[in-house]
């Protein structure tokens, strides 16, 4: 959750450039509040763009900025729905957050038909950029473009050659599994299989077996939150990492390994986009 300090103030920003006159600023923060990414999201979005506006209310003190707060319950169409009322009724400048590539991808429509600003930095999917570009939509962070590049090049380039992928299913899963299969592919590697989970499913004993039994030398975790720590602890429980296969997380946070514990994360590899303790800017904010 941290990495949203700079996505809220470039919201805030932004937001004041579109206002022209105006002496007040509303930003909704549309996010998963209680459910399996309520931990990279949620409350800690929320904390982290009011940290924000009180920044950018220092220095510009004639800019009234206020927020509102949603559940979008990893639905598109209650995002569809909230992104509408904020727009019509409650006048919001902007959308910022939104974890979940469905609901991301639903609200990105909603903010171009109705020539709105949305900066998505919870979503991953890099259609919001690819294929479903909107000039009204800012895709900030991270991408699943990236997150293929960075933890799938380097896992090839060290021996991991073949790929069994555990994907989450829906929009984003799809994305990630399709773009770190092509740069698998693209290096040389091989895709021996993939099995697809539903989203927010407590048991992947089924789906980690089917893994288990491809003997790929890579098990790419193309899942998020609350899914990622459920398959990691459970491929632990299963001895995966221990008989030899390697788990990718194509997309964890610190608080995913936090929630894991040490024992249970060795071995994984993943990219990070934001660390609190790369430097002292990081851990300043994180302190604070």
């Amino acid at each position: 959750m941290k990495n949203y300090i700079s996505l809220a103030a470039l919201a805030v920003i932004l937001a004041t450039s579109t206002a022209h006159a105006q002496t007040t600023v509303k930003i909704g923060v549309l996010s998963d509040m209680s459910s399996l990414y309520a931990d990279i999201g949620g409350p800690g979005s929320i904390s982290a763009a009011k940290l924000a506006i009180a920044d950018f209310t220092k220095d510009h003190p004639n800019v009234k900025v206020e927020i509102v707060t949603g559940d979008h319950l990893n639905k598109p169409d209650v995002g569809t729905q909230i992104a509408n009322q904020w727009f019509d009724v409650d006048k919001v400048d902007m959308i910022i957050d939104v974890p979940n590539s469905g609901v991301a991808l639903a609200v990105s429509q909603v903010a171009a038909a109705k020539n709105k600003l949305f900066i998505v930095s919870g979503a991953a999917a890099s259609d919001l950029t690819g294929p479903k570009c909107s000039a009204n939509t800012i895709h900030w962070t991270y991408d699943t473009w990236m997150l293929a590049n960075g933890t799938g090049t380097a896992m090839v380039k060290t021996g991991g050659d073949t790929w069994f992928f555990l994907t989450a299913d829906y929009a984003f899963g799809h994305a990630l599994e399709r773009d770190t299969g092509a740069v698998v592919e693209k290096n040389v590697g091989k895709i021996l299989g993939k099995v697809r989970h539903p989203l927010n499913t407590p048991d992947f004993s089924s789906f980690l077996l089917q893994a288990q039994t491809s003997k790929a030398k890579v098990i790419g975790l193309a899942n998020a939150g609350g899914d990622t720590i459920n398959s990691i602890k459970q491929a632990s429980e299963f001895g995966i990492v221990k008989g030899g296969q390697k788990l990718a997380g194509l997309l964890v946070f610190a608080s995913d390994v936090n929630a894991l514990g040490l024992q249970t994360a060795q071995g994984l590899s993943l990219t990070e986009t934001w660390y609190w303790d790369a430097n002292d800017t990081n851990r300043n904010w994180t302190k604070r």
